[in-house]
């Protein structure tokens, strides 16, 4: 059975009782964010190149209300989230001349006191806040983007109407995680999160800060999204040496980013002896840049096998050539590919743990999950998902 996902009424439902018991007050705000997938287009928004998620039906709800003084109270009910799960913010002073909150713990809050420090609307009033989430966190499937996108949208709620650029928003949150959550992200969760249309995945040109809905509508076609509850150790050393190594490459290159490169300068970082390793970067960057192109065009035409060739491909070179998967990971795409029905399976997210993303026809879904959880060595965890609406106000 795939993991039941409720819908975001009931979630709003569980979070508006949570703050009537913890408050003693009605929530009158009501926002959400979702989650997201990445289809194709790994590693490389770090290469200028192009990326392709999905938002999730999975999202972050914040509930709450304004009140007077400068003091917030945020609670959320995540059991994964460092103690204490609720928690005080001094907010920023109308009259102050440096309108930011120091980072501090519970970790869990940083995201959203680095929101409030990046907010463009105003200074943001005090107010009483509860956040509940359905995104699985550690799974890859981008928790810290939806809670941060979902407190950006509760602050619009609460200061009122507020006429900046969606992409601006995007790149507040992505500051957010930079300054205080101390990870170096792309921009490609929190565009989703905030740009996210029901029936479409967006390709997002990593270099230019653009996007473009892709339509995903036909009803024969879901994604299976499988998480495999394993997560080894290193990724963040092997994460940064990755990057590495694609600037190393571009610098012998003689290129801005390997957005730039071609197949032929691949053959001549060979002809310079170059290390392998940095050989092997590259082409993943250079050949999963196209591929995310062509993968674009396929959903343009419906060519959904297209798409699901391409998956395949991508996960290959994440392992061969980036060698960010795992066993784990490898075995879920090659069960997966056992099955009939199955368009094309990959890695989705940093590697070495975390999710796989599939493709696959409505009526072989529940042969995939069959076939996985009897073969599969771990105990993995499934989502059923369509593409889904980015951050809304509910009721304000």
């Amino acid at each position: 059975m795939a993991q039941s996902i409720p819908d975001v009424a009931t979630v709003v439902k569980d979070a508006k009782a949570t703050f009537q018991k913890e408050f003693n007050q009605e929530a009158n705000v009501v926002v959400f964010a979702p989650g997201r997938v990445n289809l194709i287009g790994e590693h490389i928004d770090y290469n200028d190149g192009f990326v392709m998620p999905m938002a999730l039906p999975l999202v972050t709800v914040i509930v709450g209300t304004k009140i007077p003084g400068e003091t917030s109270t945020v609670l959320t009910t995540n059991p994964d989230a460092d103690p204490p799960r609720k928690t005080t913010i001094e907010m920023p002073n109308q009259n102050a001349l440096v309108k930011t909150i120091t980072p501090g713990p519970p970790k869990w809050s940083n995201y959203v006191k680095g929101v409030i420090s990046n907010y463009h609307g105003g200074t943001p009033p005090a107010f009483n806040a509860v956040i509940h989430s359905t995104v699985p966190t550690g799974g890859g499937l981008s928790s810290s983007a939806a809670i941060e996108v979902a407190t950006y949208t509760f602050l619009d709620a609460l200061v009122g109407p507020n006429p900046i650029m969606p992409t601006d928003k995007a790149l507040a949150c992505q500051k957010a995680e930079h300054d205080y959550a101390n990870v170096p992200c792309g921009i490609m969760d929190q565009f989703i999160a905030v740009m996210g249309k029901k029936d479409n995945a967006l390709l997002i040109d990593c270099r230019n800060m653009t996007s473009t809905l892709l339509p995903m509508k036909d009803n024969n076609i879901v994604i299976l999204v499988t998480n495999s509850n394993v997560k080894h150790e290193l990724t963040g050393s092997e994460y940064s040496s990755r990057r590495t190594q694609c600037q190393q490459a571009a610098l012998l290159l003689k290129k801005l980013s390997l957005r730039d490169a071609t197949l032929e300068d691949i053959e001549y970082l060979k002809s310079i002896n170059t290390a392998e390793d940095i050989v092997k970067r590259a082409r993943h960057a250079v050949t999963e840049i196209k591929r995310t192109l062509d993968a674009s065009e396929a959903l343009k035409a419906g060519n959904y096998k297209k798409f699901g060739q391409l998956m395949v491909e991508s996960h290959n070179s994440l392992r061969d050539d980036f060698e960010v998967s795992c066993p784990e990971l490898d075995q879920l795409v090659e069960l997966a590919m056992q099955v009939e029905g199955v368009l094309g399976s990959r890695m989705t997210g940093g590697g070495f743990g975390g999710c796989t993303v599939t493709m696959v026809k409505s009526a072989s879904v529940d042969k995939v999950i069959d076939h996985v959880k009897k073969h599969y060595k771990g105990t993995p965890t499934f989502y059923i998902s369509k593409p889904s609406e980015g951050a809304q106000v509910l009721s304000k």
